[in-house]
């Protein structure tokens, strides 16, 4: 089971290296962040913007905080055309997730969540700790994707490594 420190930790964290791998993927042009480089959404700019819809997908269950735009997975890297959108609904979402996992109880991640999922098209119950620990990790699954197609383009990120996360993150 993780705590309540676990999860606040990791949404700075997220929050940390989202502003880093949007400030690096700004330097590139247009073309290069909608290049299909071989990831499983193909672009820098696909994937960021499924990012954004899983986020938004996994917050609207555990906190009501509403369904993303797009409707499914594969909808999911078109959700936010705009670049620049993309990176305001991130930041403003990456605070959302912030101030959830700062007012988060203790005993609201010891219950279960049933919801029904799109990708595997029945509904699922899993218990909520885990769930949130699925977050985070797919967040660090393609924002390491991403990394990957950053410096292919020759953009560099902050570290990526927790322990060099800055205290003020």
């Amino acid at each position: 089971m993780i705590s309540v420190d676990h999860v606040r930790l990791m949404a700075c964290y997220n929050r940390w290296q989202n502003r880093s791998h949007y400030a690096a993927a700004g330097t590139l042009s247009d073309a290069d962040r909608r290049a299909d480089l071989g990831a499983f959404f193909g672009s820098i700019h696909a994937t960021l913007s499924h990012l954004l819809w899983a986020d938004q997908q996994w917050m609207n269950r555990f906190a009501g905080t509403g369904a993303p735009a797009a409707p499914n997975i594969p909808a999911s890297k078109d959700m936010v055309a705009d670049w620049e959108q993309l990176g305001t609904q991130r930041q403003a979402f990456d605070e959302v997730i912030v101030d959830w996992a700062a007012t988060l109880d203790p005993a609201w991640l010891q219950g279960d969540l049933t919801w029904h999922s799109g990708a595997s098209g029945r509904e699922l119950t899993k218990p909520k700790w885990v769930l949130v620990t699925h977050l985070y990790n797919h967040q660090t699954h393609h924002r390491g994707q991403v990394h990957a197609m950053l410096t292919r383009l020759g953009a560099q990120t902050d570290a990526t490594d927790l322990g060099f996360m800055p205290p003020d993150a």
